[in-house]
């Protein structure tokens, strides 16, 4: 089979259990992706990235795959999470840029026309950002502009708030992108140590139009804290600060007793000032500990170099109209008779005596 010619443009699609969304994303998606070729001339291929779904996602976009030539499944061999899904999407995408999108039709395909009309202007990196989180709930939107803050003043490659994974990078920005290869991946802060120059599309995000957020707080948190521990190690430095003034504090109360015994005599120490340091020092060192323990989890999950994901199954890839791609099934091995397996042996044992 002739080799087909790479696309234009490659959509890449992160899916976990979500075979209820997969059909409205594509009814959205298809005539966004016509008007642009109509539009353009450019080419595209649609694929999905299945995390290890149990839902029958994987099924769902092979039956789409099946009527439609541009689709192409990857299927991990289990969940490795959004993050690893999206790296194995720029892996395997093939564009000359790569739009990174979510099924649930909270990132507008509208927005591709705008995105491919700025990139053929020559922008490397369109990214789509929120005008507003009215549709999140308070806490949402307090933590997450908590988040941006504190992420923005501790590192030194800032993120734009309020922007997601939703963007077009041309091949150069995905290609700097897939060279960074660490084990604890925070995605929005890789797209921008690339340092592509970058231009914004503002919209308003709507609600999910199907299934239900794999995210909850606790998965948010700890998203939060690679991000943090990722690009930035202040948080390592600023407890040899908080040492050295907890140290200070010590001396001068050291040198206030020392005093008050010489100048009004002996002095009988009470028990709760005595528990008020202990624990106040226990805590700061149990603190401390803390923070160097998630950068030393970090460094020994580098350390043990394991791939970032595993992929069992692909659909779709090298095809040309919708050809199946799997690569035919194994021959089978034929049995060794008896005779066989006795002649190898007796060569065996004669090689040994020799």
């Amino acid at each position: 089979m002739p080799e087909p010619a790479f696309p234009d443009l490659s959509i890449v699609v992160p899916v976990h259990n979500e075979a209820a969304a997969i059909a409205p994303f594509l009814a959205a998606l298809r005539p966004v992706l016509a008007g642009v070729r109509d539009e353009t001339g450019l080419s595209h291929e649609i694929l999905f990235v299945d995390d290890g779904s149990r839902d029958g996602t994987a099924a769902r976009v092979a039956a789409e795959a099946a009527q439609d030539g541009a689709i192409r499944l990857l299927s991990f061999s289990r969940n490795f999470g959004k993050e690893a899904a999206l790296t194995a999407g720029l892996d395997f995408a093939g564009g000359r840029a790569v739009i990174p999108i979510d099924v649930d039709l909270q990132d507008p395909p509208e927005l591709i026309r705008d995105f491919v009309r700025l990139w053929q202007a020559g922008h490397d990196v369109v990214y789509a950002e929120r005008v507003s989180r009215e549709a999140d709930t308070a806490l949402k939107r307090v933590t997450a502009g908590l988040f941006y803050r504190v992420f923005n003043r501790l590192s030194d490659t800032p993120i734009a708030p309020n922007v997601g994974d939703y963007r077009l990078m041309s091949r150069a920005a995905v290609e700097a992108t897939r060279s960074l290869r660490e084990r604890n991946r925070f995605m929005k802060g890789l797209f921008a140590w690339a340092g592509f120059p970058a231009v914004a599309v503002p919209y308003e995000r709507p609600a999910r139009a199907a299934g239900r957020t794999k995210f909850n707080y606790w998965r948010l948190w700890n998203l939060a804290l690679d991000g943090i521990t990722s690009f930035s190690t202040i948080p390592l430095r600023v407890w040899t600060y908080v040492g050295l003034a907890v140290a200070a504090g010590a001396l001068g109360y050291m040198v206030t007793i020392l005093v008050r015994t010489w100048v009004f005599g002996r002095d009988v120490p009470g028990y709760a000032s005595i528990m008020v340091v202990m624990l106040l020092l226990g805590a700061v060192q149990l603190v401390s500990l803390g923070v160097i323990g998630e950068y030393l989890s970090r460094l020994y999950i580098e350390a043990k170099q394991r791939p970032l994901y595993h992929v069992h199954r692909t659909l779709g890839f090298g095809r040309a109209a919708g050809a199946d791609p799997q690569p035919a099934p194994a021959q089978p091995v034929p049995a060794m008779t008896e005779a066989e397996a006795d002649r190898r042996l007796a060569e065996a044992m004669a090689r040994k005596a020799g």
